[in-house]
């Protein structure tokens, strides 16, 4: 009991830690606000969301291995699929924008000059792409939770 609500304490920190961060990028990444410490700071919140997101992950499949339902219950019910694969869109999502925000860091760095406005648009689409996406996994963990798709 007390193994299992360890479990689910972290597993919800790490969520609550990636939806913070996910929300900092979907601030910051604003044409109007972007300028050279914003593009670093982009970068810093965007490695803590990908923290966080391989720590969700982490501590999903521990409950699922060590929880009390056991792995038998979780991955023969096809919601957990579904979140499974909403987390792994979020996460193919989330590759350009990393990618963007290294790249955005290594030319403010080396010339000063900052992203046009297109693609400042571009990635802040993606960010929120990711964050509305991430808002309905919960709503099939609720359903997970009490038993629903078995």
């Amino acid at each position: 009991m007390t193994l299992e609500a360890i479990l689910a304490y972290l597993h919800l920190l790490a969520i609550l830690t990636m939806v913070v961060f996910i929300a900092s990028e979907a601030a910051l990444c604003r044409v109007e606000w972007l300028n050279a410490a914003v593009v670093e700071r982009l970068a810093k919140v965007d490695l803590v969301y990908g923290i966080a997101a391989v720590a969700v992950l982490a501590t999903g499949v521990a409950r699922t291995w060590w929880g009390m339902k056991g792995t038998a219950w979780y991955w023969t019910n096809p919601l957990l699929h579904i979140k499974l694969t909403l987390f792994i869109v979020i996460g193919v999502v989330s590759i350009f924008p990393t990618l963007t925000y290294i790249r955005w860091r290594k030319t403010v760095r080396a010339s000063g000059a900052l992203p046009a406005e297109a693609e400042i648009r571009k990635t802040r689409k993606l960010v929120m792409v990711q964050a509305h996406l991430l808002a309905v996994i919960p709503l099939v963990a609720v359903f997970l939770a009490r038993g629903f798709g078995k």
